[in-house]
């Protein structure tokens, strides 16, 4: 296993692509020991394995802890695992096939179309603030607002600037633990924000019960196959998936941008913010329980194994993007990356995700034609969900 994986370290999660080629290079299937998994690097062998239902994101729909060779979480961290395990991105089976039936009614394209106006409103108008500001904190400025309030509007959360306000540090807590080896404090305030976002919708659902909404809780309050705790782990999810990955394609985006000192062709938007999501993926990796034992290049992982899928490294492969893989094509139109995923847990999100990068970018190019980084942005530690802590930039 190549020493240059390292996670923990800034330099690597600044620039993990030199490691990426390093695996490419040396094998298909490399045990990494610190978090004992088999990391997967070639775009070929996580496409593949996205859609190989031999494998799971849980396995305790097949399997207890003690068959698969696993210890059981520990009880203190039990309020996280229960809002994590019963949401659609965790899930399996009849369960998983059940809620993306019923949550992927409000995201069909004719849905997301009617909320187009809205998102191109709000777009429109965090920008509009930024640049009357001189410029500011792109990512708290315009990346975060936009995606949480396409999101709470959708779940029918007041348009209250407190109750509001709580969204983004919640998942920014629960989304920690998705890091490597998470420490136990990053636990615990996991667990202490799936507590306190959990009772804040178990409120709001009984808000709803009285008085519904044409938001989306109120519809799910009415489907007698969702259970209150399924509704409550699917609202977190959508919240956490729903602006993690247009949050930070934003500011990773536009740090690309500006540090090619290019910009996209406003006619042709949507091919470069495939290239961005491409080019600086915003989750590095993804990982998933073998249910049964699976082969990749001569090396069998055994059940009860967990693989990496490295996104990063499948989106940089020559081997499907050529020889100008690792270079920045914002008119790149072969572009099958893989940033949402593939197979039964394709991100239900996407096209919104899209909806929104689009708008964000063009009014950007429109109204801020001028954008330049006011000072060197710092990254955030965490490697798995990859982005800055701030991106300060001038008009």
């Amino acid at each position: 296993m190549d020493a240059a994986f390292d996670p923990w370290s800034a330099e690597f999660v600044a620039d993990p692509c030199p490691a990426y080629e390093r695996l490419r290079a040396t094998g298909r299937a490399h045990w990494f020991a610190p978090t004992r998994q088999w990391l997967i690097p070639h775009y070929e062998d996580v496409s593949a394995l996205l859609r190989d239902r031999r494998l799971g994101r849980t396995y305790t729909h097949r399997f207890t802890h003690e068959e698969f060779g696993r210890q059981a979480p520990p009880a203190a961290h039990e309020p996280f695992h229960t809002l994590n395990d019963h949401g659609l991105l965790d899930l399996e089976g009849a369960d998983h096939t059940r809620i993306r039936r019923l949550v992927s009614k409000a995201f069909t394209p004719r849905t997301v179309e009617e909320l187009a106006p809205t998102v191109r409103r709000l777009a429109a108008g965090l920008v509009g603030e930024l640049v009357a500001a001189g410029g500011g904190d792109l990512l708290s400025a315009v990346a975060e607002p936009l995606p949480v309030a396409v999101i709470a509007e959708m779940l029918g959360i007041p348009e209250d600037e407190e109750e509001r306000g709580r969204l983004r540090p919640w998942s920014a807590d629960i989304c920690g633990m998705f890091e490597l080896n998470p420490p136990e404090e990053t636990a615990r305030r996991a667990v202490r924000a799936s507590i306190e976002f959990s009772d804040y919708l178990r409120e709001l659902i009984v808000r709803r019960r009285r008085d519904p909404g044409a938001d989306l809780i109120s519809a799910l309050i009415g489907v007698e196959e969702l259970t209150e705790q399924e509704m409550i782990s699917t609202c977190v999810l959508l919240l956490n998936a729903g602006h993690e990955a247009t949050v930070n394609t934003t500011v990773n985006g536009w740090w690309t941008l500006l540090r090619h000192e290019v910009r996209p062709d406003p006619e042709k938007l949507s091919t470069a913010v495939e290239e961005l999501l491409r080019h600086d993926t915003p989750l590095q990796m993804f990982e998933r329980w073998v249910l049964d034992d699976i082969e990749i290049g001569g090396q069998v992982i055994p059940r009860g194994s967990e693989v990496a899928l490295l996104f990063g490294s499948a989106n940089r492969d020559p081997a499907r993007f050529g020889p100008t893989a690792d270079r920045l094509d914002l008119t790149r139109a072969d572009n099958p990356h893989l940033s949402f995923g593939a197979g039964v847990h394709y991100c239900l999100g996407a096209p919104l995700a899209r909806l929104e990068l689009t708008a964000v970018f063009g009014e950007l190019l429109r109204q801020a034609p001028d954008l330049r980084l006011a000072a060197e942005p710092v990254r955030k530690p965490g490697y798995v969900i990859r982005g800055f802590e701030a991106l300060m930039v001038e008009v």
